[in-house]
């Protein structure tokens, strides 16, 4: 089997295990405020998804979950140089940004770059301010990115058999919601359109008051 074909095949058992684990943790529980917004078998008790982290914003300025959770989130990570996954995922949560915005409801993005060797404050800026100006933009030292990846249990691995300055990363590509003094809610897969995705975050928002 050719590395490629290992790697392929480590994301999806990943994905796979991701999906059990969000299931486990976020199984329905009776006093779930959120139960009429979830499209699936998910519920409260998410104290396994998300956490604490420490990562620096894309002005340069280092930040913890508390500063960058202000508001209801979709949160996703990622790469600048990903060549179409990532651009058509963040400009799909930025659409559901507009939809939601154009509805009255406040929320944002966040963008974590699990490049970064190359994904530098400043290039996370450029990447995040293409798709919307609520979207924030974080990056910092590989054991920053990697305790952020661990506690939202995403995937990410550098392929090392290609160019080692125009390498690509193999990626989990789930975006969650997250809410402020809450925590993790709910995610969204790829195949969510912006418009499912606005129609489930302003249903978390009402429910939440």
């Amino acid at each position: 089997m050719s590395t490629k074909s290992i790697a392929l095949a480590a994301v999806a058992l990943v994905a796979v295990g991701i999906g059990a684990t969000v299931w486990y943790a976020t199984r329905p529980a009776a006093d779930d405020p959120f139960v009429q917004c979830r499209v699936s078998s998910v519920g409260g008790g998410a104290a396994a998804i998300g956490g604490p982290f420490e990562l620096v914003n894309e002005d340069g300025v280092t930040v913890t979950d508390k500063d960058v959770f202000t508001k209801p989130t979709i949160l996703y990570f990622g790469y600048t140089f990903c060549p179409d996954v990532c651009p058509l995922d963040n400009m799909r949560n930025a659409d559901a940004l507009r939809i939601l915005d154009e509805r009255g409801y406040d929320a944002q993005a966040a963008f974590i770059s699990i490049d970064p060797e190359r994904d530098t404050p400043e290039v996370v800026k450029e990447f995040t301010s293409l798709f919307h100006d609520n979207m924030i933009g974080l990056t910092g030292t590989p054991e920053q990115v990697k305790a952020a990846s661990m506690a939202y249990k995403t995937y990410y691995k550098k392929q090392e058999d290609g160019d080692p300055e125009y390498y690509l990363v193999d990626h989990s590509t789930f975006a969650y919601l997250v809410f402020p003094e809450i925590g993790f809610v709910d995610f969204f897969k790829r195949e969510d359109t912006a418009e499912q995705m606005a129609d489930r975050v302003a249903c978390f928002i009402d429910a939440a008051g």
